[in-house]
């Protein structure tokens, strides 16, 4: 059992978004000054398909795309859940993800929970990164100048 976590190798998380094609946004809001539109913007920007999931726009467009209620009701492969809820929710969402078939757990900037990768590894969902910017990590990944 792990009692601090921390997050693998930029090499390894850079190689996670070059994989990825499909981010859903956990807790994305439609107001354009907050910070998860702008990052999701900005990745849909970079060539991502953004899937917003908040279940109170569930049914409504954000960027574009049908929002979800939760990450369960995406009816499409999600390579990474990039969750902007604060960190006593991560434990919930960790739950859920268990439910799907997503192939990496993001928590965005400021957000951190043991409980919720212990969760993820307890199910050998070990691919986590958590405190992290999604958006500057593709920034500094060198990603965008292999495009």
């Amino acid at each position: 059992m792990i009692t601090t976590f921390d997050n693998e190798t930029k090499a390894v998380i850079t190689d996670y978004l070059r994989q990825a094609k499909t981010i859903a946004v956990v807790g994305l809001s439609d107001r354009e000054d907050a910070t998860s539109f702008m990052v999701a913007k900005a990745l849909q920007d970079d060539g991502y398909q953004i899937i917003p999931v908040n279940p109170r726009l569930a049914g409504q467009e954000i960027l574009g795309e049908k929002v979800y209620a939760s990450i369960k009701d995406v009816p499409v492969h999600i390579d990474i859940v990039d969750v902007f809820r604060r960190s006593e929710f991560l434990p919930d969402v960790a739950r859920d993800f268990i439910k799907t078939d997503a192939d990496v757990f993001w928590a965005q900037l400021g957000l951190k929970s043991d409980e919720a990768a212990r969760i993820l590894q307890e199910h050998d969902r070990n691919k986590i990164v958590m405190d992290m910017c999604i958006k500057v990590a593709y920034a500094y990944s060198g990603l965008r100048d292999e495009k």
